[in-house]
């Protein structure tokens, strides 16, 4: 915590706020319990750096709601927001979620269809949330390309997304339109190529308290990440 304390000072500087350009930081530290993830292979992203290991295949996969199941707390804990009772107070049970994408050993037809297919499906939801998400819970959503140490952009995409509670999402991943077109659009792809496929993807989910979390936004635009949800509770309290 220190370091990140440190970090957090550094980024949010007198020096960086003369430049005029928008800062933040967004912190969570979870406990284990509050934490699930799930890897197509065993090639790492994210927080599967911090494991000493990863475990073979699990059941808890392949059927809506398998991600609550993964996540320890859920099994006694439902998880639900405060926000009808409790004006003023941040969520209760925040999730993230950072679900990535990596095709850069693709080549072929099978990148071919990723990029042409696949991709385009997942921008389009991924702009739904952004744009409009705050109507089924998603308070903010970002779809982010990855670049390397000098600035160019590798072949590998994440969408980063601030839920209300996991229900929210869970209910956005089962229901809505947008993501039913990434469902079948994956579903063709994976049809099309399976275990031969080179495409590799990353799925996080953390669910917070409010005492696990922090964010502080510097010459931001409103609306950046959680801040306008945050404000939102301060003139709400």
């Amino acid at each position: 915590r220190a370091e990140a304390r440190q970090l957090q000072h550094d980024w949010l500087s007198e020096e960086h706020r003369r430049l005029g350009l928008g800062f933040y930081v967004e912190q969570l530290w979870p406990t284990l319990d509050r934490v699930e993830t799930l890897y197509s292979s065993s090639h790492r992203q994210g927080v599967a750096f911090m494991a000493e290991k990863l475990s073979g295949e699990i059941l808890e996969h392949g059927y809506w709601g398998s991600a609550r199941d993964r996540l320890p707390a859920a099994q006694t804990d439902p998880l639900e927001s405060n926000e009808t009772n409790n004006k003023g107070r941040l969520p209760a049970n925040l999730c993230l979620i950072r679900s990535g994408q990596d095709w850069t050993t693709t080549s072929g037809d099978e990148r071919a269809m990723y990029e042409e297919q696949v991709e385009p499906v997942l921008r389009a939801g991924m702009d739904f949330l952004r744009l409009e998400g705050q109507s089924i819970g998603c308070f903010a959503n970002r779809y982010a390309r990855v670049l390397d140490e000098k600035g160019n952009l590798m072949d590998q995409s994440f969408g980063l997304s601030w839920w209300n509670t996991m229900q929210d999402l869970a209910d956005w991943a089962r229901d809505h339109p947008t993501h039913k077109a990434i469902f079948g659009v994956a579903m063709k792809y994976l049809s099309e190529f399976g275990g031969a496929g080179n495409l590799k993807l990353t799925h996080e989910v953390f669910v917070v308290r409010p005492d696990q979390y922090t964010a502080q936004y510097m010459n931001c635009l409103r609306g950046t990440g959680l801040s306008s949800i945050m404000q939102a509770w301060a003139e709400n309290g």
